[in-house]
């Protein structure tokens, strides 16, 4: 037993006895109780010592024999999107052309005309039967008397005539730098927009209240809840944005422990750039243990599904195809040097092998101003980075940010575009874990790009096998343990917080998860199918099934 109580007379807010509980903790590494008190966990061990430490007012909890594990941390996910039903198209179930137009003309018909008409996060190329994107002209009939906007999965969006009159785009407007305004053969633009050409729409939108942002978040954080997280990393947040968490944290209300990471444009020159970050009068791990500003977020290039992941070879089939660069390499690595000046830690999107040289260029290069080491940069997604990169990233001290889940049902659309042994490279857990050690490499969904659940997500780092049944890349899958590590600890350590949480260990607080099926001895193939019984937080249930 290994207990942080000194006396007797110390008693606990709340025991769970009866459990299996992997602690993921070293110097404890399985236990069958754990007490509670003042949000930390008081003792982890036997049932027999937990129970010295109850009182009359403690509650006990019998588990029944049920699998404990620390709380999950997804390190990558837009929670706020689980919080957005009622207010958008949810397009997430649309299988072809047909449905997802239907789904734009009921939402339409339920608004007021001239009311914007906002799409979720979803991903036409791999969810539609046609693998196309929808067309101004479709949607203009699908919606006559409102302006439409329909983001993906992110690096693409589409909008209807009165969505683009609105913007005060026409087909004369210029492409923005670092975007496309889609055109056809005739220069009239089709409805589809790329990477920086979005902001031309969403300019001109009306945004979200910071009461809706509240709203957004949580119930997107009781929608995580359910999974048994008690930890994300926001990683795309205005300052609106940034504002709605710090209310609902000084609130009580927050029901997840949150990270975020600010986007001020990064498309200013550099001097703006400068006045921006450092006039926000605040810099990386800002916060406390239910709130901290964990960065900057930068992008670099676009999707392995999308065919705009930026890389070193021409895409197969695709003479001259690189992908999309949406910055310069000279301009990334001034803001990256910049924003070291004004110690602010950077995360910055990079996919394709190509896109992971440009930042590690520009790491390197900041780093020669001020060493690295210890700031806890990442490359967010390095799905396609190879090991040499992985080496490289290692001499920084850079850390890896990786979703398996983008292989759960986008394999096939990855495979198309770049082929099967690019496929079966993609997301290289374990070339990371063993390159760069496991704190530096955590998991997350990018939700609502992937699925939320993270079982889904252990269960590829696990077996590599997508939702067809098809195994991308064998040699790069992890086992149980190390992938629960990413999934906890490694995301506790990209915010500075591994000594606060992560693991089941006196003095740390109290977050954890009660499932339906023991993770680590289930069939692996069950893996996927588990549930979570439970959810606490800081000691406080927050879900129960």
């Amino acid at each position: 037993m290994v207990s942080a109580a000194s006396s007797p007379a110390v008693v606990a807010d709340t025991v769970y006895v009866n459990g299996h509980v992997v602690t993921l903790d070293s110097a404890a590494p399985m236990a069958t109780a754990v007490a509670i008190k003042d949000g930390r966990f008081m003792a982890v061990g036997r049932d027999t010592l937990a129970r010295t430490l109850t009182g009359p007012d403690t509650e006990v909890v019998d588990l029944g024999g049920a699998t404990v594990i620390p709380g999950l941390n997804d390190s990558h996910c837009h929670i706020e999107c689980a919080g957005q039903d009622g207010l958008v198209v949810d397009l997430a179930a649309v299988r072809s052309v047909a449905e997802a137009l239907a789904a734009v003309r009921s939402f339409a018909d339920s608004r007021q005309p001239g009311e914007w008409v906002t799409g979720s996060g979803w991903h036409p190329l791999a969810q539609l039967a046609e693998s196309r994107y929808l067309t101004r002209a479709e949607l203009d009939r699908a919606a006559p008397h409102n302006p439409v906007f329909l983001p993906t999965v992110g690096h693409v969006a589409m909008a209807n005539s009165a969505a683009f009159e609105q913007a005060c785009i026409d087909d004369d407007t210029p492409n923005p730098e670092a975007g496309i305004i889609d055109r056809d053969d005739a220069g009239r633009h089709t409805g589809v927009l790329y990477e920086r050409a979005i902001n031309l729409i969403t300019d001109s939108m009306p945004g979200w209240s910071v009461e809706q942002l509240e709203h957004q978040f949580v119930t997107g954080l009781a929608h995580a809840n359910r999974f048994g997280i008690t930890s994300v990393l926001e990683p795309w947040l205005s300052s609106a944005g940034i504002r709605a968490v710090q209310r609902l944290m000084l609130a009580g209300r927050l029901t997840a422990r949150m990270g975020v990471m600010w986007i001020p444009d990064p498309l200013v020159p550099i001097d703006e750039w400068a006045r921006t970050i450092s006039g926000s009068g605040v810099s990386s791990w800002f916060g406390d243990e239910w709130m901290k500003l964990v960065g900057i977020k930068l992008v670099v290039d676009g999707g392995m599904s999308l065919r705009s992941a930026l890389m070193r070879e021409e895409y197969p089939g695709c003479p001259h195809h690189h992908g999309t660069a949406t910055l310069s390499r000279e301009h990334l690595t001034d803001l990256v040097v910049t924003a070291q000046e004004y110690d602010w830690r950077l995360g910055v999107h990079c996919v394709g092998d190509r896109a992971v040289d440009y930042v590690l260029d520009a790491f390197e290069a900041a780093d020669r101003v001020r060493s690295l080491v210890g700031r806890r940069y990442a490359l967010i997604h390095g799905s396609l980075a190879r090991r040499d990169q992985l080496e490289r990233a290692r001499a920084l001290g850079a850390r890896l940010e990786l979703q398996p889940a983008f292989l759960w049902d986008k394999a096939a659309t990855i495979e198309k575009f770049l082929g099967a042994e690019t496929t079966s490279r993609a997301v290289p857990m374990r070339t990371a874990i063993d390159v760069l050690g496991i704190d530096n490499v955590s998991m997350g969904t990018d939700y609502p790009t992937n699925d939320l659940n993270p079982f889904t997500n252990l269960y590829l780092a696990v077996t590599r096998k997508d939702i067809r049944g098809v195994t991308y890349g064998a040699d790069e899958a992890v086992t149980r343990e190390e992938a629960l590590r990413a999934y906890t600890a490694s995301g506790a350590f990209a915010t500075r917080d591994e000594t606060l949480k992560g693991t089941i260990s006196p003095g740390k607080l109290a977050d954890l998860a009660v499932l339906s099926d023991d993770y680590l001895s289930v069939d692996v193939e069950q893996i996927k199918d588990i549930e979570v019984i439970r959810t606490v937080v800081g000691g406080r249930v927050v879900f129960k099934r």
